[in-house]
């Protein structure tokens, strides 16, 4: 070992399995993760709602971050990627004890059924770092889910109450999908693929949001009629945070730094470009000027669109991402235009 570089050589804290630049992206990628909830859409929240709804906003983000966190740790993860409970559970139980946060990641070995009866098993994944590292990506992942929900029910919902449904939603409802999907449940057994959160985060969020506005009400008739922005490049500014942080958000899917995360990011970047140039085209042709909050929207559109296929084709595969992101902006910009024929509140 004594010509071995000292940064090469085994120790308890640096064990043989452990590739240290794996380990470096997936902490930065964690990191970018949690940089777009926190500040990127405390920012963009607080500057696209009105004066008033400011700081409450950004706080029920801020707030979403930190209970997550310990709700993921106490007991939310094992439910996720844990041991099976049922085909869409895990065992719940913390992931605090220092063994298993040391000990090489592992994500559980699972199954694909196939129609003749025969069951091939797969191996779990080992990624080439400490547990520690899985459990903190995976955080920041259901922390911005949280985050997204919240987008919703700005303006609608109580503080209190927000912080009561914080807990119960990632208990009850993300835990769900990411063990079906992602944890070895009974999706995946179907061979269901979501890159980076298509389905675990983004469907999630958007149902979740729906819902919960739909019952809550909406918002008082005064704030419908005139909801400004509170200040436009603070929401330009939550937005670039969002558009980067998406780097470390499909560039960290592989667990491993490889050429998927290579294309995965320039995958993300080629769609939210050409989604945030057609919505700005589009509000010049149906609206007849270009709008900010109009490229905020297009870019938003272009990374939830990739994200689900991000890392399973070469960039000309994107082109279909950016049609359907197209297609979807298109359909979005013509029902605003029928609603302001229509008299929509908030249009004089």
């Amino acid at each position: 070992m004594s010509g071995v570089p000292v940064g090469y050589q085994s120790s308890a804290s640096s064990p043989d399995w452990l590739n240290k630049g794996d380990n470096a992206w997936q902490l930065t990628a964690a990191t970018l993760v949690g940089l777009q909830s926190f500040p990127g859409l405390v920012v963009l929240y607080g500057g696209v709602v009105k004066k008033k709804w400011a700081v409450n906003s950004a706080f029920m983000a801020l707030y979403a971050f930190a209970a997550v966190w310990i709700c993921w740790v106490t007991w939310a993860y094992n439910m996720s990627f844990g041991d099976k409970l049922i085909p869409i559970w895990g065992k719940a139980r913390p992931a605090l004890n220092q063994g298993f946060l040391i000990g090489q990641a592992a994500l559980p070995a699972t199954a694909h059924f196939h129609a003749g009866g025969d069951a091939l098993e797969t191996a779990a994944v080992e990624p080439f770092y400490p547990m520690a590292t899985v459990v903190y990506f995976q955080c920041v992942f259901a922390a911005i889910t949280l985050i997204l929900v919240a987008g919703s029910l700005l303006g609608r919902m109580s503080f209190l109450a927000w912080m009561l449904f914080v807990p119960l939603w990632l208990t009850f409802s993300y835990t769900i999908g990411a063990f079906s999907v992602w944890g070895g449940g009974f999706l995946f057994q179907w061979g269901v693929i979501d890159y980076c959160g298509g389905y675990v985060i983004h469907l999630s969020a958007g149902f979740a949001g729906f819902t919960a506005a739909y019952w809550v009400g909406p918002r008082a008739q005064k704030d419908r009629e005139r909801f400004p922005p509170n200040n436009i490049l603070f929401t330009l500014t939550g937005a670039g945070l969002l558009w980067m942080g998406w780097a470390g958000f499909n560039g960290g899917g592989p667990y491993a730094v490889n050429s998927v995360a290579s294309m995965s990011v320039v995958n993300t970047n080629i769609c939210t470009a050409m989604s945030l140039i057609v919505w700005t085209c589009l509000d010049v042709i149906f609206f007849g000027k270009p709008s900010v909050i109009g490229a905020v929207q297009g870019m938003i559109t272009g990374l939830v669109c990739i994200t689900p296929g991000a890392g399973t084709g070469g960039v000309m595969s994107t082109r279909g991402e950016s049609v359907d992101s197209l297609t979807l902006n298109s359909k979005m910009l013509c029902a605003l235009q029928d609603w302001r024929r229509a008299g929509f509140p908030g249009n004089k």
